[in-house]
């Protein structure tokens, strides 16, 4: 098989000659292998391999949550399907219960690997911290520049009224990121005026009409779209929740925010949850009135929508109050 959804790096490993060589996935700062892949590396049949799994759940020893992800793969036949794969931890405690010897080849081998990988992620990061302060310097000079032109030269009512638009909106974008940096972005300015309440059957209804309109496209799947579960009807509740009956989320930036970080982080599709999250979003908005300023431009880009999906999807889940107030100001009457 090899990797369909593009995420991460497969690095082969082969300790021995006479042992298959086994495609293992990095991503998310550990090693993955599917249930085949494990059963190739001990040696053992995949039932008894699927024994020691439950096992391992069932003693509490490890959660299934925080050791299996999904991934799209692609087949042998070229059909692509969804497989659990399993992290370092889990394939550890299978190696102590089957083939210690090979678990702790292999447990010291991705542990240089990982080491690597943050090694050279760190360096990357490094760079692109470095052309972040760069842009944001950047961006403060301009503002200086126009502060500077606005103090020394006599200016048209046309030129005035558009230096003082891009200051406003620079403006605006610096004090989200310097609020963001300190921790202490606060929800103002946002618009309680509602008109449109979404519901488990509009949001199905949108989601046809999104999966029908996506359907034509390449690597679109069956499963692209496909719910798992009540988790979407879990997330409108959440939306919609109350505390001593009024909205815990008033605003139409609050929900539209919350629900955006719900539908990345529950994961309530089987593929193509954060596509799926950035069209409802921008559907939510529209319905509610709120996507498009007065001059009929967009209250956000098209790029600021997928670096804000990024953005959550990498997040810790402790960091989601201040990930949610970054969308609301990204959103609000200030933008």
């Amino acid at each position: 098989m090899t990797d369909a959804a593009g995420k991460g790096s497969i690095i082969i490993y082969q300790p021995e000659n006479n042992i298959p060589a086994l495609e293992v996935r990095l991503d998310e700062e550990t090693v993955w292998l599917s249930l085949n892949q494990i059963s190739t590396l001990f040696g053992r049949d995949k039932s008894v391999i699927s024994r020691h799994i439950r096992n391992i759940y069932t003693s509490g020893e490890l959660s299934r949550d925080s050791v299996v992800a999904n991934f799209a793969t692609t087949a042998s036949d070229g059909k692509t399907y969804q497989v659990d794969y399993f992290n370092l931890d889990l394939i550890i405690s299978v190696g102590y219960r089957v083939n210690s010897k090979m678990g702790t080849q292999f447990r010291i081998w991705a542990t240089n690997i990982l080491k690597q990988h943050i090694i050279q992620g760190y360096t990357i990061n490094e760079k692109r911290l470095q052309e972040a302060r760069d842009n944001f310097r950047k961006l403060k000079e301009s503002v200086d520049v126009f502060q500077r032109v606005v103090e020394n030269r006599t200016l048209t009512d046309a030129e005035a009224k558009g230096i003082v638009q891009v200051i406003r909106d620079y403006a605006h974008a610096l004090d989200t990121l310097d609020g963001y940096d300190r921790q202490s972005l606060t929800i103002e300015n946002v618009n309680r005026d509602e008109h449109f309440t979404l519901d488990y059957d509009n949001a199905r209804s949108a989601l046809q009409e999104l999966i029908k309109a996506e359907s034509q496209k390449p690597g679109r799947g069956d499963l692209y779209g496909k719910e798992r579960g009540n988790i979407l009807q879990g997330i409108i509740a959440s939306v919609y929740q109350t505390i001593g009956g009024k909205d815990a989320y008033p605003s139409i930036e609050e929900k539209a925010a919350h629900l955006l970080y719900f539908l990345i982080k529950n994961h309530p599709f089987v593929d193509g949850n954060k596509r799926v999250a950035g069209a409802m979003f921008l559907w939510f908005l529209e319905q509610n009135r709120w996507l498009y300023h007065s001059d009929g431009s967009k209250r956000i880009a098209d790029n600021a929508l997928t670096a804000l999906c990024l953005m959550v999807a990498q997040s810790d889940p402790k960091e989601k109050d201040l990930i949610v107030k970054v969308i609301i100001n990204l959103i609000n009457k200030d933008n």
